[in-house]
Parts: structure tokens; sequence; C-alpha cells
């Protein structure tokens, strides 16, 4: 899919909007309006930039070739609106890039696992061959199974696992879990980096759960900073071998991690963050105390409320 960014003056832009004025959809945050034409997604900024994003994005943004000033146009370009979104160029899918994904963020038991993973380009299209793809379209025992196949393949990666007790101190010291994320996909690169030596690279994808500014203010709370060429990109493990590689081990790790408390329990604890979740927890209380909930799960989550309505039924 193309990226195509133009910047446009102030009437120009103005000449922009009149003409997608019919295809208009909605006007999301900071934007000026987003129209969807020709396959082709068409969003136009107060700051004068409008990105084209789609099959035929290259076709409707050289309508505007004449137009656009100091244009960024090219398949795949880097796009920046704002100064704080990143989306990557295609040719970072076919080379060899660091990509990071977690596991666990929505489920209230169990931890949040990061990792991340650097796929040279000589072993991006084995991994595509062995079926490394979106882990949410594998069953545990294929996660299982292909997170050992990227091990036993050398592929360079880190694992971070933020245990349950540690994160709820974290949200009671005020930390949401998108800082929480952040903290962690930014560890999770600069380790791996660093196992790597620094080799040169094509850049760094992060799977976006945020947005860009969000990230950069997250880490740069703790004083961290973006490293070069890092890109962010919603459902990025559809495109990159990196990052889908990334989503299996964390979801492995996180996987073994639910096996674990639930032989600790006696009994299969459910994931996700359904009734059958507030229920086991209601068992866990009943069983165990309120306490011991903070060893396992997410106590902030809905579901401790509503586990405690359980055992007063």
């Amino acid at each position: 899919m193309s990226n195509i960014v133009l910047q446009f003056s102030k009437n120009d832009l103005s000449k922009v909007k009149d003409y997608y004025e019919k295809y208009i959809t909605k006007v999301p945050p900071n934007s000026l309006f987003l129209a969807k034409i020709n396959n082709t997604t068409v969003t136009a900024y107060k700051t004068g930039k409008v990105m084209f994003q789609g099959d035929q994005a290259q076709q409707e943004a050289k309508k505007w070739d004449a137009k656009a000033k100091g244009n960024s146009s090219g398949k795949g370009s880097k796009v920046s609106v704002n100064d704080h979104d990143y989306q990557p160029p295609e040719t970072l899918f076919t080379h060899g890039h660091i990509g990071t994904d977690e596991a666990g963020t929505g489920d209230y038991f169990g931890p949040i696992t990061v990792s991340a993973v650097y796929v040279p380009e000589d072993k991006i299209s084995m991994l595509k061959e062995m079926g490394i793809t979106d882990s949410k379209t594998l069953t545990d025992d294929n996660i299982a199974r292909l997170a050992k196949e990227i091990v036993r393949e050398n592929i360079p990666y880190t694992l971070l696992t933020l245990d349950n007790t540690k994160y709820n101190k974290l949200q009671k010291k005020g930390w949401n879990q998108g800082k929480m994320k952040a903290m962690l996909h930014q560890h999770a690169i600069q380790k791996l980096w660093t196992k790597i030596d620094r080799i040169p690279i094509h850049g760094i994808l992060i799977d976006q759960f945020c947005q860009p500014s969000s990230f950069l203010k997250h880490i740069g709370q703790e004083g961290l900073k973006l490293e070069k060429d890092t890109f962010f990109m919603t459902k990025a493990e559809s495109y990159s071998t990196s990052v889908a590689a990334a989503s299996i081990i964390a979801r492995a790790k996180f996987v073994k991690e639910m096996d674990r408390i639930s032989s600790q329990y006696g009994f299969t604890i459910p994931k996700g963050a359904s009734s059958k979740v507030d229920e086991a927890a209601a068992y866990i209380i009943k069983k165990n105390g309120l306490e011991s909930l903070s060893q396992v799960a997410k106590t902030h989550f809905a579901n401790t409320e509503k586990a405690m309505r359980y055992l007063k039924k």
C-alpha cells in the first residue's frame, strides 16, 4: 500500500478540499477532512499536508503534483504528520529491520509480554514459508511450535515480561497501560540493537498501539529517545515478517505464563476479559483472598469489581 504526502499552500489546500467535498466521510482530530475515493484515503491537515493512502494513492496524488510544493511523494515514502506520525516505507518490508509487538494487554489475567525481533534480509522468505504470520490467526500450539523454530534458526530477538505484581504497582504509581507498553517496546528495541552490535539496519517498526506523539511523550518522561528511522504502523504484523515473528514470540511467552498460572491454581485460567474471567477471579478471591489477584491479574480492570459482585450473590 502506498503512502504519499504532498504539501500545499493555504490557497491550494482550499482547492483540494473543494475537490474532495462530496467524498468526505469524517473529520478526524487535528485534520481538515478525510475523504475516500478510488480505493484511496485522502487525509488533509491544517498544516497544509495531504496524505494519500491506498492502492491508487500514486495516481490520486499525481493529480496535484503541479500545485504541491516540496512534496514527499514516492511509493512508501516516510510520512510525517505534525512531526509525530511515522509510516514505514514499503522497502522496509523486504530488507532487514527490527520489529516489535506485544501480547496480554487486553487480558485480565497474565502479564504483558513484548518482543523485538531482527530478521535479516536473507531470512525473510524462509520465515514466511515457515508460516510466520500474525499470531492472532494461529492456535496456541502453532504459536509455541513457531516460536521454537524462530529460536532454532538463530533469529536475534529480545523478550520482556511485565509481571502482574509490577504492573499493578506501576498502575497505582500513575502509569497507564500505554506508557507501560511504550517503555517495554523501547527497552526491547534498545536491548536487541545492543545484542546485534548496532549493525546497520533499514529501520525499526513498532506495531502501533497509540499515537506516535504519545509514544514519544511516554518514553521522554523516563529519559528515553526514539531511535533513528523508527516507524509506526497499525496491523504491522500483516506486512512485516519481523513484527510477525515478534508477535509470535511475545504470544508464546504469554501463553506459557497463563499455563503456569493455571497450574498454580489447579484450573484453566481463561484468557481475555469475558464473564468467564469474572467467575475465575471470583473463585480465586474466595479461595485465596483479594490480595492474591495482584500477583496474577491486572486489578484495575473492571473484572475485579464484577468478580466481587459474583461473591455477593
